[in-house]
């Protein structure tokens, strides 16, 4: 049987109304997020939680020491549960994150946060590449609208176009009501 963990990443202050770098569909993935938070607290499962802080006071957003960079009270960590802080994309990069799942003995990743085309897809690829079996509870994801070569490209279609790709070779992409579903079935 596989050991999994719950990877939430970037779920940060910054993310939601009122932040430096809103999202579409934060609290909505958030609370989605917090579910399988508590699932996975109820049965014990190993949490991890990835917060972004860039490394200057120059950025755009996750600026150092602010409150943008804290975790959202929504899925808020607890005693015991670890706190990778990273300071690129990929949250394996110049982190301890591979050295937590390898000491836990997992096996099995279950990925949810933001953004869907940034961190997600840079985390999931990654954990594949290290050869950990991915999971994305995908609206349990959030992300915004890009600007390419003048065309704006809708959130959803973002998301959408980010899941399709992790289905395709990297992850298993589905709800989170079915992922509970199948959780509380074991």
């Amino acid at each position: 049987m596989s050991k999994i963990a719950l990877i939430i990443v970037d779920l940060q202050c910054d993310y939601f109304q009122g932040g430096k770098w809103e999202l579409e569909g934060t609290e909505s993935a958030a609370e989605k997020a917090s579910d399988l938070l508590m699932c996975f607290r109820e049965n014990r499962f190993p949490i991890i939680h990835i917060r972004h802080e860039f490394p200057t006071t120059d950025a755009p957003f996750f600026v150092p020491n602010s409150d943008g960079t804290k975790v959202h009270s929504s899925v808020q960590d607890r005693d015991g549960e670890p706190v990778v802080i990273k300071h690129q994309i990929n949250s394996f990069r110049d982190t301890n994150l591979k050295a937590i799942l390898d000491d836990l003995d997992i096996d099995s990743v279950l990925v949810c946060g933001a953004m869907s085309h940034m961190c997600i897809d840079a985390v999931t690829r990654a954990a594949n590449d290290f050869g950990y079996e991915c999971t994305i509870a995908h609206d349990a994801c959030a992300t915004l609208a890009l600007e390419f070569n003048g065309i704006t490209v809708p959130a959803s279609q973002v998301h959408a176009a980010f899941m399709a790709a992790l289905s395709f070779a990297y992850a298993r992409v589905a709800s989170t009501d079915e992922l509970l579903a199948e959780m509380n079935q074991q």
